[in-house]
């Protein structure tokens, strides 16, 4: 006989049998819920669709977004309609309509289960995101303990896909808050760091509340993260550089007198940005906030720095295959977004091995800075991200001291995005490219992005150092990038990757790979700068099956042989399929054209 209640006991078993009920951080409700906004949302979500909603399992958890909702039938051949419409009748098209109304508050997984017995037990899940539409299935056909839901809650791409967007929202929020406290945009990004290595001290942690003044708080934020950095074994010049850069924040009117400014700050860090970090560890939050604060100083001409945006850092280490032995070396390494991407890399390689990571943090991540401004975001980045930061060096990468200090570690992969030269006598960005190779181990592979006209140019020093290039290393690929890249820093340059194997003389007569990686899959919209879809994992996964079987796929890649006098880049060789163009894509390009002279000019 089918009995519903059956099924109910099956799951309360097995509930029990994985600790929830006896677990102090879940809350397990039956029919109805005592949290009155968990009543509001279901008031109106009855499957008959007049009345309160009644869902078999509620579970929360205390301190996450996460609320598990589980629906019961005891027909397995009552599991899903063909069209999810059929809201009393199935367990997945219950489930997924008590999912739509909860996610107006909660990120909501929800677990639709048919079946008498155990043996014949069907059992879905679908992880519907607060605010979104789409029910996404996820996990298999069994129920589990709440440690793996919530990790593999937080781990789905969408997830993390939404928590950046969070983090960029607050960014954005920030930096006006900032500006309105008249904080220089140079200085933002020192204070934000400064603020998150007080804050891995647990006594300043505790105490940062009950300091007295402004002042006495900003003596105390500044003199922790000094603590920190020296106990973190960086002394002499290098600490001395660091305490200069953070000294501001002990001077700055804002924050060191009047009101709690600079504790509220403190407070919406930790609250916003460390959450963030600790859920999504390696991720180079820093280097998000510092484009962010870019876009203002850029505009008013009081920096000229691009950083390249992380999406991008993430493909170099994919470019490069970044593994758990890799040396990865950054001759102009900025706020160290290249080393935080290949450090990400490196350590799921590692694979949880104890002292395989403690080496990659410790010793197989190198970078030079020249601005000392720069350096400090770089060391901070390093140390927030738990090591690394003692190879970071201060000074000019063509330093023959510093090229003979960075050649003794033997790095294998070399990652870079030159600055650009400004007055006559700067160094071309290719004597960046050229300066990674030299201390690279023989073999190794160099990833730089660089203006598109470096390698275009028709200028004699351009040719020369393209020739410089071939003479003692292979161009392996070129790839035209996005002409947008670098929006979110209000800079215009379109760009292009070179992927170059170290000390191996380009063979006469071989083949360069060449893509037009021109979309990404990112967008520009108003006030938010150009952002990431849920295309760009696509995107990023045919590039680099492309580039690794160097695929040459019509209107993506191809192969040429070029030399120091041809252009290097995929536009100059590639055919236009004309009989493939369709009135759609011609009315589409003018919607672009347009939105983007709206986006442009506002």
């Amino acid at each position: 006989m089918i009995n519903e209640r059956k099924t109910e006991n099956l799951i309360r078993d097995r509930l029990r049998e994985l600790k929830y009920y006896s677990d102090p951080k879940s809350i397990i409700e039956e029919q109805k819920s005592d949290n009155l906004k968990i009543q509001k949302l279901l008031l109106n979500a009855s499957k008959k669709g007049n009345g309160c909603g009644k869902p078999e399992f509620l579970i929360q958890y205390r301190n996450t977004e996460l609320l598990i909702v589980i629906e019961c039938k005891a027909d397995i051949t009552k599991h899903e309609s063909e069209h999810r419409n059929k809201f009393a009748d199935y367990a997945v098209d219950g489930v997924l309509l008590y999912a739509s109304y909860l996610s107006k508050e909660y990120d909501v997984l929800a677990i639709a289960v048919s079946g008498q017995t155990k043996k014949e037990l069907r059992i879905s899940h679908f992880l519907q995101l607060k605010n979104e539409n789409k029910p996404i299935p996820i996990f298999g056909n069994k129920i589990l303990p709440a440690a793996n839901y919530l990790n593999g809650y937080l781990n789905t791409p969408e997830k993390s896909h939404q928590d950046y967007n969070n983090l960029l929202d607050f960014t954005r929020k920030l930096n006006k808050k900032l500006h309105s406290c008249k904080i220089a945009e140079s200085d933002r990004s020192l204070l934000i760091s400064g603020i998150l290595i007080a804050l891995e001290s647990s006594a300043f942690r505790k105490s940062y509340k009950d300091h007295k003044t402004p002042q006495n708080l900003a003596n105390a934020l500044v003199r922790t993260a000094s603590d920190e950095f020296e106990h973190a074994n960086i002394t002499g010049k290098e600490l001395e550089i660091l305490n200069t850069q953070f000294s501001f924040i002990k001077t700055d009117t804002s924050l060191s007198s009047g009101t709690d400014t600079l504790e509220n700050i403190i407070d919406e860090i930790d609250t916003n940005i460390n959450s963030f970090r600790k859920t999504h560890q390696y991720y180079d939050v820093l280097g998000e906030l510092y484009i962010e604060f870019l876009r203002y100083a850029n505009r008013e001409k009081g920096l000229g720095i691009v950083l390249t945006p992380p999406h991008i850092t993430e493909l170099f280490a994919e470019l490069a295959q970044v593994n758990k032995n890799s040396v990865c070396y950054d001759n102009c390494c900025g706020t160290g977004g290249y080393l935080i991407s290949a450090m990400r890399k490196m350590v799921k390689d590692a694979n949880k091995e104890e002292k395989k990571m403690k080496a990659i943090k410790a010793k197989q991540l190198i970078g030079v800075e020249f601005q000392s401004r720069i350096f400090a975001l770089a060391v901070s980045n390093m140390y927030i991200h738990q090591d690394g930061k003692t190879n970071i060096t201060k000074g000019n990468c063509f330093e023959e001291k510093i090229i003979e200090k960075i050649k003794a570690k033997k790095p294998t992969v070399g990652m870079l995005n030159p600055p650009y030269p400004n007055i006559e006598t700067d160094r071309l960005e290719l004597e960046f490219v050229l300066n990674n190779l030299e201390i690279l181990e023989p073999n190794s592979t160099c990833v730089a992005i660089i203006p598109m006209s470096c390698v275009i140019s028709p200028k004699k020093k351009e040719y020369e150092l393209k020739q410089r290039i071939l003479d003692s290393h292979t161009l392996e690929a070129v790839l035209s990038m996005p002409n947008q890249l670098f929006y979110n820093s209000d800079v215009g340059v379109v760009t292009c990757v070179l992927v170059i194997t170290a000390h191996k003389p380009h063979p006469r007569g071989k083949k360069t790979w060449f893509g037009y990686f021109k979309d990404d899959g990112f967008v520009v919209q108003k006030h938010k700068g150009r952002i990431e879809t849920t295309e760009w994992d696509r995107i990023k996964q045919q590039w680099i099956t492309a580039f690794n079987n160097r695929e040459e796929i019509d209107g993506l890649s191809l192969i040429k042989e070029v030399t120091s006098k041809d252009e290097w880049c995929a536009e100059a060789y590639m055919e236009t399929d004309y009989s493939k163009l369709t009135d759609k894509d011609f009315i589409n390009e003018l919607k672009r054209y347009a939105a983007f002279t709206i986006v442009t000019t506002e």
